[in-house]
């Protein structure tokens, strides 16, 4: 299954100034297997290990963190010997053995010809600060299958090679918009976990089945979850990470408008309330990568940052896909398009997903005294306001609102439309929510 982030692999490893690589990103996301993937097409030969419960290879870096000596040992660990100019060592479920995580340090200091990927799922929340080393490593996210990487997943090639390269300033042809809009509806059934895409696209003949097996998995995964959060959460409490994980579809599903609400604290876990209370377990999710915020700005000016409240914010689903099974949402309704104010926070969701996977790490949202805009952009050339309709109705007087009062040089609606331009405001499908934020990064590249 090809992933576009085997292109920013290829760069960090043709850079003159390589350093180790940790791969960040929940788990079942797929790192595992798209670093041994990239290392038997790009290296000549690629060594992995596994961390996750093999004392014995922890033991080799409980005395001096020497890479060579670190070498040495692995090629008797491995049986097999290890060019350290030319092949790849991959070090999986790193947080599991914080010296070695420290070790990547001196791999960049003693060892910077060797390249080294490692990869974690729980890297934010089971290592103390101090394990990691500060500017000797290189950073990458994996995230769950975009809409064209899924496109691409399930044999869908023209259709997602047309989505990446369309630019929006014409529309798509109908017929390829009607395909995409339907596919659209199956992938927030879907999601993009490469379990559920591999079970999707192997019974693709046969929805009904592809469906049922696809919502299994995803049953099996939100149990998982909730083991890791269990087994994982340290100090924190595991209970409170339960409950505002289990909460987070209860949340969007208080909505009255179609729009995914703010995060409210009261009800969350019952005995607790407060932001001071929940914090702790809130960050807990949001560094295992199983949630993604939006700030609630009310101010729309550079910086957003500047305007953000710890206690304000929208919260979604790391994956479309284990929300619609979370919410209990019938698979046919979703297809049919027809669940009420429901498809209103699991379009959001799909686009917040989208935003992130594309690169764009920081979500804000703008909320004025009667009127919400979903997403702001900053780019170079301004905010950009990115309003998003689940349906083909258009019209939005929150939008027009924030024109009135910011005047933007562009604004966006997202929904089932085709691609339209009238004036500064640009009407684009919301299944390219991902091709839109690639091509703004680019302009402000």
């Amino acid at each position: 299954m090809k992933r576009t982030i085997i292109k920013e692999l290829t760069v960090w490893k043709n850079s003159k100034d390589r350093k180790p690589l940790i791969l960040r990103g929940a788990r079942q996301v797929g790192k595992t297997y798209i670093l041994q993937e990239f290392g038997k097409t790009e290296f000549p030969r690629c060594h992995y290990v596994n961390f996750e419960g093999d004392e014995q290879l922890s033991a080799l870096f409980k005395n001096a963190i020497s890479p060579a000596r670190i070498i040495n040992e692995l090629q008797f660990y491995l049986d097999t010997s290890i060019d350290t100019a030319r092949d790849l060592i991959i070090f999986d479920e790193i947080q599991r053995c914080p010296r070695a995580l420290t070790a990547l340090k001196y791999f960049r200091e003693q060892m910077p010809e060797m390249a080294l990927c490692s990869a974690g799922s729980l890297l934010g929340v089971n290592l103390a600060a101090d394990s990691f080393p500060v500017g000797k490593v290189t950073f990458l996210d994996l995230y769950p299958l975009s809409f064209d990487e899924f496109l691409e997943g399930i044999g869908k090639l023209r259709l997602a090679e047309l989505l990446r390269t369309h630019v929006f300033q014409e529309a798509l042809p109908q017929i390829a918009h009607e395909q995409l809009w339907n596919l659209w509806k199956n992938y927030l059934i879907t999601g993009g976990l490469p379990e559920a895409v591999n079970v999707y696209r192997e019974r693709f003949e046969n929805q009904y089945e592809a469906i049922l097996a696809v919502r299994r998995i995803h049953r099996d995964l939100l149990d998982t979850y909730m083991a890791d959060i269990a087994k994982h959460s340290g100090k924190t409490n595991a209970r409170h990470i339960e409950r505002l994980w289990r909460n987070v579809p209860a949340q969007l599903a208080r909505t009255q408008d179609g729009s995914a609400p703010k995060f409210r604290f009261k009800d969350a876990v019952p005995g607790l309330r407060g932001y001071e209370r929940l914090a702790s377990p809130l960050d807990w999710l949001e560094n295992a990568r199983l949630v993604l915020r939006t700030s609630i700005v009310s101010r729309a000016e550079t910086p957003l940052v500047g305007f953000v409240r710890d206690n304000r914010f929208k919260q979604y689903f790391f994956d479309v896909g284990l929300l619609s099974t979370a919410t209990n949402i019938d698979p046919a309704i979703i297809l049919k398009y027809d669940y009420g104010s429901y498809k209103g926070y699991v379009a959001e969701n799909f686009v917040a997903q989208e935003l992130r996977a594309a690169g764009i790490l920081d979500l804000f949202c703008w909320e004025g005294r009667t009127s919400e805009v979903e997403f702001l952009l900053e780019t170079p050339s301004g905010i950009i306001p990115l309003e998003v309709k689940s349906g083909r109705v258009t019209r939005s007087k929150s939008l027009d609102v924030f024109e009135k009062r910011y005047h933007p040089l562009q604004s966006i609606v997202l929904s089932a439309r085709n691609v339209k331009t009238q004036g500064s405001r640009s009407y684009v499908p919301v299944y390219a929510a991902s091709r839109l934020g690639r091509l703004l990064l680019e302009k402000g590249a």
